[in-house]
């Protein structure tokens, strides 16, 4: 917590007695605000301010207050050496400043820990903060859980040089491409089937399937083979009718006279199956 203090605190009493294992105390009515000298102590858990109950008797207690609701403290007690005790109604309430406080500043991280520009506090462990080194001009600051410190700083990967490259793509690795080569990713490549029935795999999606055989042929879209928003394109080239039918499980919809196995119109007919949602198909293109 962090603590705080006030060189205009004014002190009190307490208006009620208290045990040695309260963890509250209730000041004076109206007396609270002026006790705290104008020291946060809200949110609650955030701040610590220190009093004296009785102090400058044989029953001074240092306590810590963390919280404040009108007139009366949440406190930690027995702090800075002293024991928890009772203590009477009008016993008083003083702001002090203790050996604690003194050791608290004395093993506090001193601004000489860091001794160049650039330089960074860092945690080694829960409450163990120590210095970074700055790193060297280009460097960033990485997560390294197999150094000391959890982190260091570290020259980053490198991309090649883009000189010479106006006019390309940029590819995600760095490198250039020209748009030729850029386009010749996007080529329609092909799946030639030639017999009478076939049933649709995960590497077909974006290519174009030909059908050819002089019978008919059956095309089956499978169950649990694509994902929403795949395609694959298919054709006819051979005189044998190329209708697509679902295996039992999946769905499909056309503007085809059978809307659930429609068929290609004729020879070089073409069309696309399309996944709109799981295990949903539809059919557009030149169909019947």
């Amino acid at each position: 917590m962090i603590r705080v203090y006030s060189s205009i605190s004014v002190e009190t009493i307490l208006s009620a007695s208290i045990t040695s294992s309260q963890t509250s105390i209730v000041v004076a009515t109206g007396t609270a605000s002026a006790l705290l000298g104008g020291a946060p102590l809200s949110p609650a858990g955030t701040y610590q301010f220190t009093l004296a109950l009785d102090p400058d008797t044989v029953n001074e207690e240092i306590v810590f207050a963390t919280f404040i609701s009108g007139d009366t403290f949440t406190i930690v007690r027995g702090r800075a050496g002293t024991t928890a005790i009772t203590h009477a109604s009008g016993a008083t309430v003083r702001h002090v400043l203790t050996s604690s406080d003194l050791d608290y500043f004395n093993t506090a991280i001193q601004p000489d820990t860091l001794t160049a520009k650039g330089d960074t506090y860092i945690a080694t462990a829960a409450g163990v903060v120590t210095r970074l080194a700055v790193g060297t001009d280009g460097q960033v600051l990485t997560a390294d859980s197999t150094v000391a410190k959890g982190a260091k700083w570290a020259t980053p990967t490198a991309y090649p040089s883009q000189t010479g490259n106006t006019g390309k793509y940029l590819q995600t690795d760095g490198s250039a491409v020209s748009w030729q080569a850029a386009v010749a990713t996007l080529n329609v490549t092909f799946n030639a089937q030639t017999g009478t029935t076939y049933s649709l795999v995960s590497g077909d999606v974006n290519k174009l399937v030909t059908l050819s055989n002089a019978g008919a042929i059956t095309l089956t879209v499978p169950n649990g083979v694509f994902t929403t928003g795949q395609q694959i394109n298919i054709q006819q080239i051979g005189v044998g009718q190329v209708t697509v039918v679902s295996d039992g499980t999946t769905v499909l919809t056309s503007t085809g006279a059978t809307s659930t196995a429609p068929a290609l119109r004729s020879r070089y007919s073409a069309a696309t199956i399309i996944c709109t949602s799981s295990n949903n198909f539809t059919v557009i293109g030149d169909i019947i």
